[in-house]
């Protein structure tokens, strides 16, 4: 394990979803929810519910780099929702919603902007996750932490989280921790 560990900062979606998937993805030594993006210190979630603050829902990454790449990283969160739905990830709708990447330097805005063009390939229609700077990230409350694994059975996580778990099974296997 590297000495040094580094932060990825993204949203697609409900940051549920994305939680529950980089949780199982080995060289992640963790995940936060949280928030980003926006104008407002330190915003609830009901106010980023609102669409006023500007927050994106986002998910905190650490890793390990010698375990796993950030653009690795990447390309799982390419494959675990659409960035090709503005503000939207399929009945969640708002900016709060939108998929967005946020860097914390020049060389993962240069990563984050050339795995964008990338994927582009693999879209028929227009990739339109957005890549800026963090500025700043607030956790989420304590309920949204860990949200899958604490309500399996709610139906969110039933029927939006679950789909995406075993897409991200049958795409990304050989990166899942073992009995993920």
């Amino acid at each position: 394990m590297s000495d040094r560990l580094e932060l990825a900062t993204l949203g697609g979606g409900c940051f549920w979803c994305l939680d529950a998937a980089y949780r199982r993805i080995d060289g992640v030594t963790g995940v936060v929810s949280g928030y980003a993006g926006g104008s407002r210190p330190n915003p609830t979630y009901q106010q980023v519910c609102t669409g006023a603050t500007g927050h994106a829902e986002v998910v905190q990454v650490e890793f390990d780099p010698e375990v796993i790449s950030y653009g690795d990283i990447l390309d799982i969160f390419w494959s675990i929702h659409d960035p090709t739905t503005k503000d939207r990830q399929g009945g969640d709708v708002g900016t709060q919603y939108r998929s967005v990447i946020f860097t914390r330097d020049d060389a993962q805005a240069a990563t984050a902007r050339a795995s964008r063009d990338a994927i582009q390939q693999a879209w028929p229609r227009p990739v339109v996750t957005e890549v800026e700077p963090l500025s700043a990230f607030y956790p989420a409350e304590e309920y949204h932490q860990d949200y899958f694994a604490r309500n399996p059975q709610q139906g969110y996580c039933q029927a939006v989280i679950n789909p995406k778990l075993a897409k991200l099974r049958q795409h990304h296997a050989a990166r899942l921790k073992v009995g993920a």
